[in-house]
């Protein structure tokens, strides 16, 4: 097997400035953007599911991880992109989804969750047990993490079909997973002590549990850089910030930094990042942010050239699929009626994501889709709703096909961070 991701860590820890996207998302459209991304770039590419979208009981999605890596594998397949150059992740794996169950409980179905993840193939894990559960004391210690994060290390190791061949990640960022819950009034960077305590306490742990020959391929520590974003701002980052806690790894040969949240920064805050030792920028929200936007700007195209009874009229089944279920996206948005349908549609957080899989919402979708592209869709109307696909358009690097359009404007998205990896510097892994 290539080891892809050791050979981005190796050219990093030797003084390149290289890092790998991770793309988090379950979502079709997102997975073959970014296979035509990778593969325009000539390099491999990292998918990730996180352990809310995919577990072993089927997530927010309804797919198990061999779910998942089946559709990667399918998807590729359409897309003529080759296998050995997928590396698949899980994302906060851990007991996240049952923080309300006790300790004992809990860890049970997170081992399960690991466990079904490395059986079925994926390389890399981030194993996050920052989350309290009924019963602990709050907030949790360096050590109680970090032991818990060991009894998933040994699950992984046991279920891997090649367990020298997985890498892990340990610490976990704050807020929590997929963006702020609240507007973020202000952002501190982790200090170096505690980021060297996290460290300390997991060797120390994994260590006590017997995995500790592990250690070499932890391959990143997450902690948080000062980026994030809430509801209608990103807080960019700030290299000035974290001059000292970028030196924290300089004694550890095998690792990097991992960033979380990195959706919606600046192309040139993403390059200062890679250049921070971040040599792994995680982004997710803001590419279901990016179909949204390509299909809300297909919608509107849609009601210029098609009848009204014939339309797919998907803004208003989105809104009717998002009001039968407030549960999921309630607790997100407050404020007035107006406010939370602007939170519902258009906001950073992007909570429309979990949605998108909705059979009602997919019907409406494949019928935007075929309607436009039975009409066929006229210039000038891609040049009033998706002007930087126009721009590709005249130049003969994309159709007017809409479902080509919606793929390169989730490529709009993937191209800054293509940029700041500069994954295509260092050639392929022999």
């Amino acid at each position: 097997m290539t080891d892809h991701l050791g050979h981005v860590l190796r050219a990093h820890k030797g003084g390149r400035s290289v890092g790998v996207t991770s793309i988090c998302s379950a979502h079709p459209l997102v997975l073959a953007a970014s296979m035509r991304q990778a593969a325009h770039d000539g390099t491999f590419l990292l998918l990730e599911a996180t352990s809310n979208q995919v577990d072993q009981f089927g997530g927010y999605t309804g797919m198990r991880p061999a779910d998942f890596r089946d559709l990667v594998h399918r998807i590729a397949a359409e897309e003529g992109f080759r296998l050995d150059a997928i590396v698949l992740g899980g994302d906060h794996l851990g007991p996240n989804t049952w923080q309300r169950e006790p300790e004992e409980a809990a860890m049970a179905k997170a081992e399960d969750l690991v466990r079904a993840y490395a059986a079925a193939g994926y390389t890399k894990l981030h194993l996050d047990c920052s989350m309290p559960l009924d019963g602990d004391a709050t907030p949790l210690s360096d050590a109680v993490v970090a032991a818990r994060a060991a009894r998933l290390l040994a699950a992984a190791e046991e279920a891997a079909p090649d367990p020298g061949a997985v890498r892990y990640v340990i610490g976990t960022e704050v807020p929590v997973p997929g963006g702020a819950h609240e507007t973020i009034d202000a952002l501190a960077p982790t200090p170096p002590d505690a980021a060297r305590a996290t460290l300390a306490a997991h060797r120390e742990a994994f260590a006590a549990a017997g995995v500790g020959d592990a250690w070499p391929r932890i391959m990143a520590l997450v902690v948080q850089p000062g980026v994030e974003f809430d509801h209608v701002r990103v807080v960019d980052y700030d290299a000035s910030r974290t001059a000292d806690l970028q030196r924290v790894l300089d004694d550890e040969p095998d690792m990097v930094f991992e960033a979380h949240s990195t959706d919606y920064q600046l192309a040139e805050r993403l390059t200062d990042l890679v250049d921070g030792h971040w040599a792994v920028l995680k982004v997710g929200p803001g590419l279901t942010f990016a179909v949204r936007e390509g299909l809300f700007a297909l919608a509107a195209i849609e009601d210029q050239l098609i009848p009204a009874g014939e339309r797919s009229d998907l803004l208003a089944v989105i809104e009717a699929v998002m009001l039968a279920d407030p549960g999921r996206w309630n607790r997100y948005y407050e404020g007035t009626p107006d406010e939370q349908r602007i939170g519902r549609r258009f906001s950073y957080s992007d909570r429309l994501r979990y949605f998108l899989p909705a059979p009602e919402i997919e019907a409406a979708v494949a019928r935007l889709l075929a309607n436009l592209t039975a009409v066929g869709i006229p210039e000038p109307l891609v040049s009033q709703y998706l002007p930087d696909q126009y721009a590709r358009l005249r130049r003969g690097l994309v159709s007017a096909d809409p479902r080509e359009l919606l793929l390169d404007r989730v490529r709009d998205a993937l191209r800054p961070y293509s940029a700041a990896c500069r994954t295509d510097s260092i050639g392929a892994d022999r």
